[in-house]
């Protein structure tokens, strides 16, 4: 008996259920793609035209069955493609989307900060934004409180956000 045994010899083929969870789980990366907006789906940069036109494709398409066979061609031309690069592409994408919407969420509360407790989170707005106008944030927070109070239109609440967000996106570029 030969004690030599050849790796290749010894590896079992892969089973069908293997091959089948395989196979939808290049549908289910599909139909992520399918979620996507056109412009998400532009930054993905997929290098694959076929697959990028039955991508959007499935988007157009309405009807139930209709998609389901659009959602297995795309499992289908999955295959032969980078599934790993493009899982990554996705990845970073919904990183990036988190990122801003936390980014986004501190914005809102130090604003929100601002209006309801007024000088006192001043102090706080400024550790976070070295470069923020002390008397702009003032007089947007009072004018806002104001219009709070007075039950009108958020003019200078929008106006005092958009200054922080600009205060945020200047810093994240420096």
């Amino acid at each position: 008996m030969d004690d030599n045994w050849d790796d290749e010899d010894t590896l079992a083929p892969e089973s069908k259920s293997a091959r089948k969870r395989q196979m939808l789980a290049l549908q289910n990366l599909g139909e992520q793609l399918v979620n996507l907006s056109a412009t998400q789906l532009a930054r993905l940069d997929l290098n694959n035209e076929v697959l990028q036109e039955a991508v959007e494709l499935a988007q157009r398409i309405k009807h139930r069955s209709g998609k389901r066979r659009q959602m297995q061609y795309i499992g289908k031309l999955m295959r032969n493609t980078d599934a790993d690069r493009i899982a990554e592409s996705l990845h970073a994408l919904h990183e990036g989307s988190r990122q801003e919407k936390a980014r986004e969420h501190m914005i809102e509360a130090a604003r929100n900060a601002l209006i309801s407790r007024g000088d006192d989170a001043l102090t706080e707005v400024i550790d976070l934004w070295p470069n923020a106008d002390r008397q702009l944030l003032r007089q947007l927070s009072r004018s806002a409180a104001d219009e709070q109070h007075k039950q009108l239109p958020p003019t200078s609440a929008r106006k005092l956000f958009r200054y922080l967000r600009s205060l945020s996106e200047a810093e994240s570029d420096a």
